[in-house]
C-alpha cells in the first residue's frame, strides 16, 4: 500500500469539502489517506448522511477499504484497491441515514464525477435525498452552469432530474450518465479552459419553484424577480412552476447567459420567509456578480479547481475574491500534489491551476 496520506479535517473552512475532495482525489489516484478531525468546528461535527454516503459511494467506484464509516465519526481512513471502474450504481441517502434525509445528492455526484470519467467504460447513477437544500448546489446550478464547463473540457455527462428533494424530506432522485472522456492515447486528460473574461450580458433565465404550495407562491415569486430586471434592456425569461414532492418547498434558481460563461444562482424558501424575500436573494446575488465583473460565479469557482487540476495543461480563470471554500479547496488538492493552484488576492482574483504529472 502506498503512503497513507493524514489530512487534518478542521483546516481552512473545515467543513465537508475537505472529504469530497479527497474521496474523488483518492479515487482518481489510487492514493490511500487518512482524515482526521472531520468537520470538527461545525455545529454537527463529524459524518452527516450526506458524507457518509459519498464516503460509500467513492469505496463502491474504487474497491476501497475503509474504517471509520459511520455517522457521526471524525476519523475515516480511505484505501482504494484499484482505479474506478464503471457500473451502474444507486446511491440513496434516506438509506444510510436510517430515516428520512435531505442530505445533498448534488455534492455525492460532484464526488464521483472526475473518478468515473476516467473510469474504463460509460457508468450510470440513480441518486435519491435532496435535490434543492440549503448549503449545497442546487440540481440547477448543477446543469445550467457546472456541467457546461465540464463538458467544454471534454467531460461526457448528462444528468435529469426525476423528483425534486426539498429540506426536511428529501425524497428527490436524479439520474445522472457518465461515458469517459475521450482519449487519443490512453487514459484521458480533461482540457485545459481559460475562463478569464464572461462578456456581455445577453439575458437571463430561470424559474421560481414551490412544492405543494398554492400557485400563488411560485408567481409572487417571479413576478418580483421579473420586476427587478425590467430595466436591463435585455430578455429576462422566468417562469412560475409548480411541483410535487415529498414535503413542501420552494425556490428561485436563475441563469445569468453572458457571452462566453454562464452563471447560477439561487435562494431557497422557508416557513415564515415571504415569497419576495426569496426572490430579492437571488436577484441580489446575481447583480454581485454582474458587479464583480469576474467570469466564475464564486460557488462555481470552488467547485472547479478539482476537475481543473486534472487536467491536461494549465487553466486560468477569475472570480469575485477568494472566498474560505476555494481556499480551502485550494489547499486539499495541494495535500494530494496533482496541481499547483496559485491564488492573486483582490476584489476580483486571478486563479491558475497548473496540473502536475500525477499517473
Amino acid at each position: 500500500m502506498a503512503d497513507v496520506l493524514i489530512i487534518d479535517g478542521s483546516y481552512g473552512e473545515g467543513g465537508g469539502q475537505i472529504l469530497r475532495t479527497a474521496l474523488s482525489l483518492s479515487s482518481v489516484t489510487t492514493r490511500p489517506f487518512r482524515l482526521e478531525n472531520i468537520r470538527a468546528g461545525r455545529r454537527k461535527p463529524g459524518l452527516l448522511p450526506q458524507h457518509l454516503s459519498a464516503v460509500r459511494a467513492a469505496a463502491a467506484i474504487s474497491g476501497a477499504v475503509v474504517s471509520g464509516d459511520r455517522l457521526g465519526s471524525t476519523e475515516l481512513t480511505f484505501a482504494p484497491a484499484h482505479p474506478p471502474r464503471r457500473g451502474r450504481f444507486t446511491f440513496d441517502v434516506t438509506e444510510t441515514a436510517e430515516r428520512g434525509s435531505a442530505g445533498s445528492v448534488t455534492l455525492i455526484l460532484q464526488t464521483l464525477l472526475a473518478p468515473l470519467a476516467c473510469a474504463d467504460g460509460p457508468s450510470t447513477l440513480l441518486l435519491r435525498g435532496g435535490t434543492h437544500v440549503e448549503w449545497a448546489p442546487p440540481f440547477d446550478h448543477l446543469v445550467n452552469s457546472y456541467l457546461p464547463v465540464l463538458r467544454r473540457m471534454g467531460f461526457r455527462i448528462d444528468a435529469e432530474l426525476n423528483r425534486w428533494g426539498w429540506y426536511p424530506v428529501g425524497g428527490g432522485e436524479v439520474i445522472c450518465r457518465i461515458a469517459p472522456g475521450e482519449a487519443d492515447h490512453g487514459d484521458f486528460l480533461p482540457n485545459a479552459v481559460q475562463l478569464l473574461r464572461r462578456g456581455a450580458l445577453q439575458k437571463i433565465v430561470g424559474r421560481a419553484v414551490a412544492a405543494n404550495l398554492p400557485a400563488h407562491i411560485p408567481q409572487r415569486m417571479t413576478d418580483r424577480a421579473r420586476a427587478a430586471f425590467s430595466g436591463l434592456g435585455i430578455p429576462v425569461e422566468i417562469e412560475a412552476q409548480c411541483v410535487t414532492a415529498a414535503c413542501p418547498g420552494a425556490g428561485v434558481f436563475l441563469l445569468a447567459k453572458y457571452e462566453e460563461v454562464d452563471a447560477s444562482f439561487s435562494a431557497l424558501g422557508r416557513r415564515g420567509k415571504p415569497a419576495e424575500a426569496v426572490a430579492d436573494e437571488a436577484v441580489a446575488a446575481l447583480r454581485e456578480h454582474h458587479a464583480s465583473g469576474a467570469a466564475v460565479e464564486h460557488h462555481l469557482a470552488d467547485q472547479l479547481l478539482l476537475p481543473l487540476a486534472l487536467a491536461a495543461g494549465a487553466s486560468a480563470f477569475t472570480a469575485a475574491g477568494p472566498t474560505g471554500h476555494l481556499l480551502t479547496n485550494s489547499w486539499t488538492i495541494g495535500q494530494f500534489g496533482v496541481a499547483d493552484v496559485a491564488i492573486e488576492p483582490g476584489a476580483q482574483c486571478r486563479v491558475r491551476v497548473e496540473p502536475r504529472t500525477w499517473r
